[in-house]
């Protein structure tokens, strides 16, 4: 077997998704199964369920607990009008663990030219 290196110890332990959506698209994923709920005392969960009325800071801070605390997301899936309403941390989030993904929702489609991944692939091939 070999010896573990600097890229494999880097999603060591990941072994979770985490979404951050409307109750729609959350709810498909938990029944898909992809929900997971921490040991007490904390009990934390994988996922945010966005309401209209949900703040941005609400939003935020599950991005960086998914982000930057929880050492167990291997991808982080987030609608994309979600993602615009906290776009200036998502445009920033240049780790490789957890992947964040964007993802359409049923009432809002998907729109490429808003994808922070897109834009990144964009600079390195120069387009």
């Amino acid at each position: 077997m070999a010896a573990p290196t600097l890229q494999t110890s880097a999603y060591a332990g990941r072994e979770f998704l985490a979404v951050i959506g409307d109750e729609d698209s959350v709810t498909g994923l938990l029944l898909a199964g992809i929900g997971h709920v921490t040991a007490p005392p904390d009990s934390q969960k994988n996922f945010l369920v966005v309401e209209p009325r949900t703040d941005n800071a609400t939003i935020e801070s599950a991005f960086d607990k998914f982000t930057r605390e929880r050492k167990d997301i291997a991808i982080l899936l987030i609608n994309q009008h979600v993602a615009d309403r906290i776009r200036h941390r998502v445009d920033n989030y240049t780790d490789a663990f957890p992947a964040l993904l964007e993802i359409p929702s049923k009432d809002h489609p998907y729109d490429p030219e808003k994808d922070s991944v897109l834009k990144r692939v964009r600079q390195v091939f120069g387009e």
